[in-house]
């Protein structure tokens, strides 16, 4: 028997803390030809549930795992494999298959999953991935944190070194707020890379964090190599005023819930343990009053306060811009605001567009950072 046409389909591994995933539910039938980036299966942890594209192009030949049980990472699930590979040989590899073994897991698995650094303006929460390559530091958006982006942080980090930190106010990070406004949280970044020892990077904003980023460019611009903003603020008045609202005043699951379904194009991805980790957070000291103060210097009145268009387009930095294109928090129509800019909506995507379609966000990062 040759393996060589028969292709596993295995429990995917999103972020270091993974231990294992749900298969919530198969999305194709045994018989189906698929192609790369194809979905082809539900999958639920512990911080979100999510689809599974396909990596590789084939036929389904067995759905080995069954929806509704909970597998360790990279376990196997189903298989791939062509017409001319017979049954026995399928069933031959579906014995014999061990789970892959990952060069340097163990060290990785014995690394802190986060560290803190001790910075001017406070102790800020940060991972780090990857050691080679580019630097690029991931900045979320407002009421987020640092595993906002649980689907791209691994997969940049295997050709460049990636930073992703919790803002003041968010997350495990201070609670203190240098400033309210985006130069205050500008301010924060600069100095969280001068701790670490960040010269200069790549920097990739989400909503918020893409106005922190391009704020940072023209404060900062000698260590600003390239913007990508996605789903950003600052390049357009209209805000879904009732979401910022509804986030910061939301005390319960049943306030909270229908609040967070904006922020997605599929309503399923909104998962109890990502309200009730959402609750925890709303509920630690100074997190209530910088919400607070966030939200009245960035959104006054019902819009967002401070438009960066005319300032990002005279930088001589390389930008991409990437939305969703039923965004529900940011329109999508903001996405034309930037001269020069490489611009990419998603079909399929809301606000955390870099969740719901991480494949294509990341391969568009990769691209523009390597460009």
């Amino acid at each position: 028997m040759s393996d060589e046409k028969i292709t596993p389909l295995i429990m995917p591994k999103w972020g270091l803390s993974m231990k294992e995933g749900k298969l919530s539910d198969w999305l194709i039938e045994e018989g189906t030809n698929i192609a790369v980036g194809d979905e082809i299966m539900e999958v639920e942890t512990d911080k979100i549930a999510n689809v599974v594209e396909a990596a590789d192009p084939g036929l389904l030949r067995r759905r080995v795992a069954t929806a509704g049980e909970t597998y360790p990472v990279r376990a196997l699930l189903g298989v791939l494999a062509s017409e001319d590979i017979s049954d026995a040989d399928v069933d031959a590899f579906i014995e014999a298959f061990e789970m892959p073994v990952i060069e340097d897991d163990d060290d990785a698995e014995a690394a802190p999953l986060y560290e803190f650094a001790e910075t001017s303006v406070g102790r800020l929460r940060y991972a780090v991935r990857g050691n080679e390559g580019p630097v690029v530091l991931l900045i979320h958006g407002f009421g987020g944190d640092l595993d906002n982006w649980l689907f791209n942080i691994d997969a940049l980090a295997t050709s460049a070194k990636v930073y992703a930190l919790d803002l003041p106010g968010h997350g495990q990070s201070t609670k203190q707020l240098a400033g309210a406004d985006l130069s205050g949280l500008a301010t924060a970044v600069l100095a969280f890379m001068d701790t670490v020892g960040v010269e200069s990077a790549h920097l990739v904003g989400h909503s918020v964090g893409g106005g922190v980023a391009a704020t940072m460019a023209f404060d900062a611009p000698d260590r600003v190599l390239s913007l990508s903003l996605i789903s950003s603020a600052g390049l357009g008045r209209e805000i879904n005023s009732q979401y910022i609202d509804g986030f910061v005043n939301s005390v319960s699951r049943r306030e909270l819930k229908p609040v967070l379904i904006n922020l997605f194009a599929d309503s399923k991805l909104v998962s109890r343990s990502l309200i009730d980790d959402l609750l925890k957070y709303k509920r630690i000291d100074g997190v209530q009053g910088a919400l607070e103060s966030l939200s009245a210097a960035l959104f006054a009145d019902g819009e967002q306060k401070t438009i960066l268009t005319e300032k990002i387009s005279s930088l001589d930095v390389k930008t991409l811009v990437v939305w969703g294109a039923v965004d529900e928090i940011i329109p999508a129509s903001h996405a034309q605001s930037l001269e020069n800019a490489d611009v990419q909506v998603i079909q399929g995507a809301g606000h955390m567009v870099q969740m719901e379609q991480a494949s294509q966000v990341n391969d568009l990062i990769k691209e523009h950072i390597a460009g």
